[in-house]
This record gives C-alpha cells, sequence and structure tokens, in this order.
C-alpha cells in the first residue's frame, strides 16, 4: 500500500483519543457542573497511561503486530467513546463517564506507540524524511477537528438539546469516525510484519523486564541528569496549570470570575485559533534552531513561553466581552506556547540521543506527562481558592521556575 494511503489517517486518529482525553472532558466536566477542583484532578489523572507507557512498550514490540495493536485500539477507543456516551444520561454518570475515559486513555497511549513504530518500520529512512511533515500536519488537522469543529458542534446541540444529550451525540459521532478509521486501516495499512513471538513464548522477563531495566540504565548514565530530569518535570509548570483551567475560565459565568462564552466560541478560539498558533510557532521555532542552533534561541523561547501568560491575567482582570480581543489574546500565548516548546522538544532529542535512543526518548515522554499531570492536579484547587484573577498572577510567577531550569541545561546544549 502506498503511504500516502495509511499516514494521514493514522496520524489524525492518533491525535482523536488524546484531545478527548485532555481537552474534550474537561469542557465536557464543566459544562456538566463540576468545580474546577473536581475536573482538574479527575482529568489529571488521565494523563497517567502516558506516564507509565514505557512500562509496557516492549510488549507491543514483541507480542502480535504492530498492525494488530493499531485496530485493536482503534476499535476499543471507538468502545470507549461510546461507553461515555451512553453513561452520560446515568445515574452513575461521572463513575461511569471516567471509567470509559480511562480506557480511552489506556487504549490511545497504546496507539502511539504502535503508530510510531508502525512507521519507523514500514518506511524507508528516505519515505520516513518525506512524510514527517505530512504526519505532524494531519495530528494537527486532527487536534483541530477535536478540540475546534466537534467543541463546535457540542455548543451548538447544546442550543437544540440538554447538555448531556448534547455530549452524548458528539461521543457517538467521534466513535464512528474510529471505528469507519479502523475499517480503513484494515484495508490499506501494509501487512508486512510476521509477530515476532507466540503467545505461549512470551517471557516477561526477557522481552519486558530486562529492556525496561537497560533503558533506566541508559538514561541514568546520562551527564547532568538530575538538572535534565527537573527540566523535564518543572519547564511547562506554568503551562500544565494555565492549560488545565484556560477553558473552564473561559466558560464559567462573569460573577464567577469566567468570560461567560459559549461552547462553541470557545472550541472556535482555543480549539481552531490556538492550535494554528501553537503551529505557527512550532514551525518558526524548528527553522530558526535549525538555523542557529538550540543555545542561540533558547532564552527568546523561554521568554516566548512564559511571558504570553499575561494575557489571561488581563482576561481575568478586564473579563472583555470582544471576541477579538479574547481570539487575539488566546492566539498570541498559543503562539508563544508553541515557539517555546520547540526548545523543550529538542532538548528531549538532544539528550536522547546514544545507546537505546529511541526507549530513551520514551522514558522522557513519560517524565514529560507526568510534568503535566501533577501540577494539573492541582491547578482547579488553585483556581478555586485564589479566583481566576490570583490564580493566573500565581502562574506568571511559576515561570520564573522555567527560566531556572533552563538555565540548568543550557550548559549542555550547542
Amino acid at each position: 500500500m502506498k503511504p500516502y494511503t495509511w499516514i494521514p489517517t493514522l496520524y489524525f486518529a492518533e491525535a482523536l483519543p488524546y484531545m478527548a482525553v485532555m481537552t474534550l472532558s474537561v469542557i465536557m466536566y464543566t459544562n456538566l457542573g463540576l468545580t474546577n477542583t473536581e475536573l482538574a484532578l479527575y482529568t489529571s489523572w488521565l494523563y497517567l497511561p502516558w506516564v507509565i507507557k514505557p512500562l509496557w512498550s516492549p510488549l507491543i514490540d514483541q507480542w502480535r503486530t504492530k498492525r494488530w495493536w493499531i485496530l485493536s485500539m482503534q476499535l476499543l477507543v471507538g468502545a470507549a467513546l461510546a461507553g461515555v456516551a451512553l453513561s452520560l444520561p446515568m445515574a452513575m454518570w461521572l463513575r461511569l463517564s471516567l471509567a470509559f475515559f480511562w480506557l480511552m486513555a489506556f487504549s490511545s497511549a497504546t496507539h502511539d506507540i504502535a503508530a510510531d513504530g508502525f512507521y519507523i518500520l514500514s518506511l524507508s529512512q528516505e519515505d520516513q524524511a518525506l512524510y514527517v511533515g505530512i504526519r505532524s500536519t494531519f495530528y494537527r488537522i486532527g487536534s483541530i477537528f477535536c478540540q475546534g469543529i466537534l467543541v463546535m458542534v457540542a455548543g451548538w446541540l447544546e442550543t437544540c438539546y440538554n447538555v448531556p444529550l448534547a455530549w452524548s451525540i458528539t461521543m457517538l459521532l467521534m466513535a464512528a469516525i474510529m471505528v469507519g478509521l479502523a475499517g480503513w486501516h484494515y484495508t490499506f495499512l501494509p501487512r508486512m510484519e510476521e509477530t515476532k513471538i507466540k503467545n505461549e513464548e512470551l517471557k516477561i522477563n526477557n522481552y519486558i523486564v530486562q529492556p525496561f531495566v537497560a533503558t533506566v540504565k541508559a538514561f541514568c548514565s546520562k551527564p547532568h541528569i538530575w538538572a535534565a530530569v527537573l527540566f523535564m518535570l518543572l519547564f511547562r509548570l506554568p503551562e500544565a496549570q494555565l492549560a488545565k483551567m484556560a477553558q473552564p475560565f473561559m466558560l464559567r459565568p462573569m460573577a464567577e470570575g469566567g468570560l461567560e462564552l459559549g461552547t462553541a466560541t470557545v472550541g472556535f478560539a482555543y480549539g481552531t485559533l490556538g492550535v494554528i498558533g501553537l503551529l505557527a510557532g512550532g514551525i518558526i521555532g524548528g527553522w530558526l534552531v535549525s538555523r542557529h542552533g538550540l543555545r542561540r534561541w533558547l532564552w527568546p523561547m523561554v521568554a516566548a513561553i512564559s511571558l504570553p501568560d499575561l494575557v489571561y491575567v488581563y482576561l481575568a482582570y478586564a473579563q472583555p466581552t470582544s471576541l477579538w480581543i479574547i481570539n487575539s489574546c488566546v492566539f498570541i500565548e498559543q503562539l508563544g506556547y508553541g515557539f517555546g516548546f520547540t526548545a523543550y522538544m529538542l532538548f528531549l532529542v538532544y539528550f536522547s540521543r546514544g545507546e537505546r535512543s529511541t526507549s530513551v526518548f520514551a522514558l522522557c515522554t513519560a517524565f514529560q506527562a507526568l510534568g503535566m499531570m501533577l501540577p494539573g492536579m492541582m491547578a482547579g484547587w488553585l483556581a478555586d481558592t485564589m479566583d481566576f484573577l490570583r490564580f493566573f498572577v500565581f502562574v506568571c510567577v511559576c515561570t520564573l521556575v522555567t527560566f531556572v531550569v533552563s538555565g540548568m541545561i543550557r550548559r549542555d546544549l550547542k
């Protein structure tokens, strides 16, 4: 099969469940009446599968084929989305929907491992380089579709039906899309793998424990390991808190310190314009680093990911009603985040070079997810305790941590 028949749809499919878990769940639970403390705590726990996915990634490499894992996980994500949809009208809707989001999160993290491995195995190095831009583009298209278009659809449905029914329909629509993508990939994904180990031959120690221990040893042998770990965990400390509360802030009533925007408006502002700004910032950042190196651009990137957080202080203080002003602020903050996040991802790439680079990079992304999970869990409680204005001021103060940990790793950059 030609790569263009499956690469765009594979990475579109990779984006959908991740964005559903990380973004749609926050908006949905906000509109269903959860407090900031509750929704931030519950949805931040959903990062856990991405934190611990290095534990079972060797299993995916050795048991069954990656094609089997991809198709199975896409069907399982579709089932989890349908489960969320069907649970919302029930009396125990919160527990049931969270259980299905957990299933979706584990399926999505497993799908990420299988999809990236399949991409590497099925393409030559030349084709990998050729299609890397296409896979990134369609992942972003999936992000815009999920947290932009689908949120706008949910907002429109909220005007026609009650909130639980609106989100049930939206989740069922997503489930149908995921099942459809699984059918497409069943037809077009190449069958080029042999099952490496039969089920009865799987040895946990040889194929899971030993590779993981070797990866940890390779990771810990890196120079200045503690500075690197602190950078991975704390570089995005402000953004981890801001990202968890940005959309609830836009949705909450003016009397609660929010902007009282409609769901569809938030979908356009944060899920469409914001993602475009994020993508543009990343492209600009990558181009500049390729010309002059990360060491030269580190401090501008740190400033870019930190200083635009001030726009939320302004929004919380002024509570403007102009959508032009609100959309511009969201775009500026996400543009800066995309530009600054380039420094973070490139550091992970540089740090992972050497022995067992692929596995070490996976371990780095686990620390990345942990750095988002832990601050996000506290963000809702802080926003409820302080109010939104003081919370965003606190987030801006936390940017000092970003500058400190960036200074700790700058000496290792070229």
